[in-house]
């Protein structure tokens, strides 16, 4: 593997560890709704990433495979990012990144679905096992502590389904159209459908200026420029290989909620986290074939 494909895997980790941050900042009481949101950081990414697939001559194959594009937009960003930011209204940033670290238990068990057999080696199914776990202990622990949101909790798990989900579409039905263009026209697909959301939802008050900056912020960089990243660390390491990025976003998701939002490191985060990372690492990983 080229070091250049690890460089790209780990900016991945890293860009995505942001967003849980800026969206909890961004749907702070008192601040933006969530449909709102995800409306604003799907134009701010479609402005930036459609102009720049134009002149790269990579946007016009696209709209001959635009039926997989509405599919994989509706599955990894209608759902998913408005499950997100309904979901951190509710619970802190650092338990929505560990939820959403389970996208490589769901990647693995898609895999074993659509044929892939080595899923069902012995340290992949031990993994799974510990990850579930994990999870369980999380909510379990969370619930004693009378901080959990089932309805939240729910959100994010779908979401990161749905993420499992998306991914492998794009890369069995369209890897051979390029991922701006792809994200791009997905990102004005979802935009077009949270229109009258947002319109609903338009701001008529005064909002903090660390909201519109968190705003911003989520457009440039986990929307537009990650997603970018993303493919080319998809197209090299594989779907569920690929999924992995979770365990770095998960890390500095969790760090920026502790130093940034000062949110503290529940009993369920604490024991949890271990086991999701653990968990999804093995059931992940590909076994070795003599």
């Amino acid at each position: 593997m080229k070091r250049g494909n690890w460089l790209n895997f780990w900016l991945a980790g890293l860009l995505w560890g942001v967003p849980y941050l800026f969206i909890r900042v961004a749907v702070a009481p008192g601040q933006f709704a969530p449909a709102f949101v995800v409306f604003s950081r799907v134009v701010i990414g479609a402005a930036l990433l459609i102009p720049y697939a134009a002149k790269r001559k990579v946007l016009k194959p696209a709209f001959k495979e635009l039926k997989w594009i509405i599919a994989y937009g509706a599955i990894e960003m209608v759902g998913p990012w408005g499950f997100i930011s309904q979901g951190e209204t509710k619970i802190n940033s650092g338990l929505a990144a560990l939820l959403i670290a389970t996208v490589a238990i769901w990647a693995t068990l898609l895999n074993g679905a659509l044929g892939d057999k080595t899923v069902w080696h012995s340290k992949r199914l031990i993994g799974l096992a510990v990850g579930f776990v994990g999870v369980c202990l999380v909510v379990g622990l969370e619930s004693l502590q009378g901080k959990v949101n089932t309805a939240a909790i729910l959100m994010l798990l779908l979401a990161a389904i749905g993420y499992a989900v998306a991914p492998t579409l794009a890369r069995k039905k369209i890897p051979h159209i390029d991922g701006a263009a792809v994200n791009g026209l997905a990102m004005l697909i979802t935009a077009i459908i949270y229109l009258p959301f947002a319109v609903h939802q338009w701001p008529h008050h005064h909002v903090r200026a660390n909201s519109i900056y968190a705003l911003i912020g989520l457009g440039i960089f986990p929307t537009a420029i990650c997603f970018v990243i993303f493919f080319k660390v998809l197209a090299e390491f594989g779907t569920a290989r690929a999924s992995l990025v979770a365990y770095v976003n998960t890390g500095v998701a969790v760090l920026l909620g502790v130093i940034v939002l000062h949110e503290k490191l529940t009993t369920g985060i604490v024991i949890g986290l271990p086991l999701v990372m653990i968990g999804s690492y093995y059931a992940s990983r590909k076994a070795v074939t003599q």
